[in-house]
């Protein structure tokens, strides 16, 4: 008496369009995963985007950190879950483009292992040493570099993350010999920086700019193609050595497969997000450049990424076992 019923239910929730699903997403909390350290920027601008997107779909949005492998472990833990719009991730240039392009191999693939949703925006990397340091200008650590090669050293937020790749590209247009010393997120380093371990980490500005304001740390150049807003009496790298421009770029992302219904809806609200006053002047004052973009800007940002870096990566000869 009580199977047929059952299975006639089972039919009759079998015979109901995917767009029947989606209306009851979400039912439970969803994740975003963060592939870094706590702290760093990536953190802080998933904190910002998961507030919102919480409020905005009525369930809580979890921020979660995996660091480890460059940003690698957290994506791939992503790629690898259930396409059902309960696991996002914020990702970077160093997890999707163009950060696997330096990897021998990866366990997943950042295009078809993907929905790319939304791209929030990009910022520059500040390059900072501590405020006692005894290079005033990017052009003084410019010299020191020259005169002692080997001797100075900087950090990053690992092998494959923008700060890295800034540091390949300066240290080919400078002809210079600094050490790099990559580290799993922009916390831990800023740490050791302030702690004396470092002479200089490529920072972004969204996490450096709290410690250039209290002086405890010197912005001395910017990667972005002209003079940040936020600090326009210091110089864009590229003046003192052409060339130098890089920045960072943070986008949210799900499995591949995820039902077309709810990833329609997760990029309508991050989009909408993105486009509020409100986030628009938090972004900027942490020294990002809101986008906003859709899944069409997204996917067209991660191939003009594998374009432009490509041959930097190359020159470099740089491979991740």
């Amino acid at each position: 008496m009580t199977r047929r019923p059952f299975l006639g239910h089972l039919a009759a929730l079998a015979a109901l369009p995917l767009g029947a699903f989606a209306q009851a997403w979400p039912a439970r909390p969803l994740k975003m995963i963060v592939p870094f350290a706590p702290g760093g920027a990536t953190d802080v601008v998933a904190r910002l985007v998961a507030q919102r997107l919480g409020d905005a779909l009525r369930q809580p949005v979890v921020v979660e950190n995996r660091p480890g492998a460059g940003s690698i472990t957290g994506t791939d833990f992503v790629a690898k879950s259930p396409p059902d719009g309960y696991t996002l991730v914020m990702a970077a240039n160093s997890c999707i483009a163009p950060g696997p392009l330096m990897r021998s191999s990866m366990p997943y693939d950042p295009v078809r292992d993907f929905t790319h949703l939304a791209i929030v925006g990009s910022f520059p990397n500040g390059f900072v040493v501590r405020a006692d340091h005894p290079a005033k200008s990017f052009a003084d650590f410019i010299a020191m570099a020259r005169t002692r090669p080997g001797a100075l050293n900087y950090a990053t937020a690992g092998i494959g993350s923008s700060g890295f790749l800034s540091g390949e590209l300066l240290k080919q247009k400078a002809r210079i010999d600094i050490v790099h010393i990559p580290y799993k997120g922009t916390g831990p380093a800023t740490a050791d920086l302030l702690g004396g371990q470092l002479d200089a980490t490529f920072d972004g500005l969204v996490t450096a700019t709290p410690h250039i304001r209290s002086g405890r740390m010197r912005l001395l150049a910017v990667t972005s193609a002209e003079r940040a807003k936020t600090f326009p009496d210091t110089p864009a790298m590229n003046e003192i050595v052409p060339g130098v421009v890089g920045a960072a770029w943070f986008g949210v992302s799900a499995p591949a497969g995820l039902p077309a219904a709810v990833a329609a809806q997760l990029q309508n609200e991050i989009v909408k997000i993105i486009a509020t006053p409100d986030v628009q002047a938090r972004l900027a004052e942490l020294g990002m450049t809101p986008i906003g973009g859709g899944m069409r800007d997204y996917e067209a940002h991660i191939q003009a990424e594998i374009a432009r870096w490509g041959p930097v990566i190359a020159a470099a000869k740089v491979k991740i076992d």
